[in-house]
This record gives C-alpha cells, structure tokens and sequence, in this order.
C-alpha cells in the first residue's frame, strides 16, 4: 500500500487543483428556449425535445468516442448503440430532475453533464462484463504490506501499516469488501452496485462510514491520513 492508496482508503482529500474557471453564467434564454418548452404541451414541448434529445447525444457521442479506447473490442454499430441509449437515458434524466435546475450555469451546460455520466457509465459496464469483481472471501489480503525503502519515512510507515491494520480488524466484513474493491481494486461504483444488487447511494453510504471509522481510528492512534503522526 502506497501514501496514495492511503489517501483513497481513508478518503484524504488530495491537493486542490488551482486556476479552474467558475460556473458559466446562466444563459439569458434558458427560459425562453429551454424551460418554458420543456414544462409546457403541444408542438413547442415537442421540438425543444427534439432539440434537446440531439444536443445529449451529441454529448454521449463524444464522451464514448473519448472512452473508447477502454472498451478496444467494441465496434463503431455498437458504440453509436451505446451513444444512442445514453442519451435516452440522460434525457430521461433531465426531464425528471428538471425542477432542480436553478441556472447556476447554461441549461445547456447542465443538461450536457446527464449524457456524460450516462454514456462513462455504459462504457464502464461494458468494460466490466465478464470480469470478476473481487469480493471473495479475504481478498483484502491482496493489499499489499507497507514498502521498506530507504526514501520512505518511519512515519508512512507506521501510517501505513496502520491502515492495512484497521481495514483487516475495525472495519465490517462489508464495508472492508466495498472499501477494498472501489478505492483500491478500482471497481467502477455503478458495476458494483449492479452486482452486489444495490444502490450506489448505498454503496457511497458504506463507504463514506468505513472511511469515518478508519479516521477515527487513525487518530486515536495519533496518526493523521497525510502520512505523519498528530503529535
């Protein structure tokens, strides 16, 4: 286990990134074009569907067509079928959570963010099928003991060997095998929940509360999650 794999157990945060624009600002005509349409009847409602269907896939077109090269066997029918059910369902998405838009940017900006999630989704299920998720029992004994080099610190060290401690004795079976298997086998939370047959609310919550324990644990050890003691 590494400083990092540390920080993504335990739910460190890492250094903010500097220099990201704001939000852009809320367009003048979301209302006009956008949401008034949308909440209305009639042919109005059905061309800014139409409008808005071809604006998410666009979006899921893309965001597939930059993921791509996670999923290498998929061919170009099958990736304009997972760009086309993405937008479907982005755009279902968006009209049920259309009354949470409080234009803190573009519509359009807003609207865009569905198609992503749901086109990054479909590709990580795609790339996931037939592939094991690591829950058997003890496979948390695959994370690895502390390194022994020279550059590393006598506190990582203590820190880490901390950590591996408390996810084998202080966490829950459970929350020990979604730890493990989302912050380090890198199992998408969406394939997870799929499999494990639950929500990724409630995989967030198990792992939101195996963090917590292990942070309280930590520092009730004097240990700090950035790789030193408390003092």
């Amino acid at each position: 286990m590494t400083p990092a794999d540390a920080r993504r157990v335990t739910g460190a945060p890492a250094a903010a990134p500097r220099g990201r624009p704001g939000p852009a600002p809320p367009g003048e005509d979301d209302e006009r074009l956008w949401l008034a349409p949308l909440q209305g009847a009639g042919a109005a409602r059905a061309e800014a569907l139409g409008r808005l269907h071809a604006l998410l896939l666009r979006a899921a077109t893309f965001e597939v067509g930059r993921r791509r090269g996670t999923v290498p066997g998929l061919r170009g029918g099958e990736l304009d079928d997972i760009a086309l059910q993405a937008a479907d369902d982005a755009m279902l998405g968006v009209l049920r959570r259309l009354g949470d838009f409080r234009g803190d940017s573009r519509f359009t900006t807003w609207a865009y963010k569905f198609a992503l999630l749901e086109a990054a989704v479909a590709l990580r299920r795609r790339a996931w099928q037939g592939r094991e998720t690591p829950l058997a029992e003890g496979a948390w004994e695959r994370m690895p003991s502390p390194a022994r080099d020279a550059q590393e610190t006598a506190e990582q060290a203590e820190l880490l060997a901390e950590v591996r401690h408390a996810v084998v004795h202080v966490l829950t079976p459970h929350q020990r095998d979604v730890l493990v298997a989302l912050a380090i086998d890198g199992v998408p939370i969406d394939v997870l929940a799929d499999r494990l047959g639950t929500t990724r609310g409630a995989l967030y919550k198990t792992l939101h509360d195996g963090r917590r324990r292990l942070r309280a644990h930590l520092a009730g050890r004097g240990l700090g999650p950035d790789g030193g003691g408390t003092g």
